[in-house]
């Protein structure tokens, strides 16, 4: 009887102390993660820009619980001078309900620094789509940007 009562204590007890991850949110609708930028539309001083990120150029961003970093760079390894690029930058953000903002602390374009940009996000299944307004007054930035990324699994 008493192996019995033991055992039985001590399936309780695993039972008790397992699996976490069911109070997790569901991997598709959480942040976190690696993102690959698919296609950016900018609209500055009445013009629209769309530029895809599948063909000439990769950007990913990285995601984790309070920190962001990016990187972009063209696919032909800087050989071509016309479509040689590269762009990396990092810092911490806040996701408040469907509002997300980027304190941005790194970047190689140096006057991007230390300025935050607020986006409205929306998260579908391995799609993440970011709206928001880039404004740096100093570099006279003021332009909407939407980017459309996917999720990369491992």
């Amino acid at each position: 009887m008493k192996i019995m009562a033991t055992v039985s204590v001590l399936f309780f007890l695993f039972s008790c102390s397992g699996n976490t991850d069911a109070k997790k949110e569901p991997e598709q609708y959480t942040l976190v993660g690696t993102w690959k930028l698919l296609e950016g539309t900018i609209i500055e001083k009445g013009d629209t820009t769309v530029t895809k990120y599948t063909k000439d150029k990769s950007f990913i961003k990285i995601i984790n619980d309070g920190h962001f970093s990016f990187i972009l760079h063209d696919l032909a390894k800087g050989k071509d001078s016309a479509t040689a690029v590269f762009s990396a930058g990092a810092g911490s953000y806040r996701l408040e309900g469907d509002q997300y903002t980027e304190h941005l602390e790194y970047c190689n374009y140096r006057q991007w620094e230390g300025n935050d940009f607020h986006f409205t996000i929306s998260i579908r299944n391995d799609t993440l789509i970011q709206t928001g307004e880039e404004k740096i007054e100093s570099a006279g930035v003021s332009r909407l940007n939407t980017e459309k990324y996917i999720r990369l699994r491992n």
